[in-house]
């Protein structure tokens, strides 16, 4: 039965859409759907392809993969994280804003992650090369 994973589906997506301060129409438009079938799909009563998922996202400006999880395509892998949580709960924030350090934070967790999956380099693989301050004076170079 996959009705109520619909349901939440069209409850998350009516939810962005309130949270982004956009209408039904203006989804609709931005999205290439039609109005009466958005409708549908925020009430339940369809369930939109992976192709109009995407469409919806990128007109609500945020994660297809988010949709994807609401909509039962793919399971969500990642550990919760409240940082997420409460990015996408900020509702002082617009929905382009909201995507933007959504995207900043997951590229510091890649990043973090790649981080960890390497062996820390030891002294002797960083080279003999002398760091100098940022000013450029040495303990050599400074008058007495």
């Amino acid at each position: 039965m996959e009705l109520p994973k619909v349901a939440s589906l069209g409850e998350y997506i009516r939810q962005q859409r309130q949270q982004a301060k956009i209408s039904l129409r203006q989804l609709a438009a931005q999205a290439g759907v039609s109005n009466p079938y958005l409708s549908q799909v925020e009430r339940g009563l369809r369930k939109p392809s992976a192709e109009i998922l995407n469409q919806i996202a990128k007109g609500l400006h945020i994660s297809a993969q988010a949709l994807y999880v609401q909509a039962g395509l793919i399971e969500d892998r990642e550990p919760h994280s409240d940082v997420l949580a409460a990015i996408r709960a900020d509702v002082t924030l617009s929905g382009r804003q909201r995507q933007v350090l959504i995207d900043i934070y997951e590229s510091f967790r890649k990043e973090n992650r790649a981080d960890t999956a390497q062996p820390p380099q030891s002294a002797e693989h960083l080279g003999d090369d002398p760091v100098l301050p940022r000013n450029g004076v040495t303990p050599d170079s400074r008058e007495g």
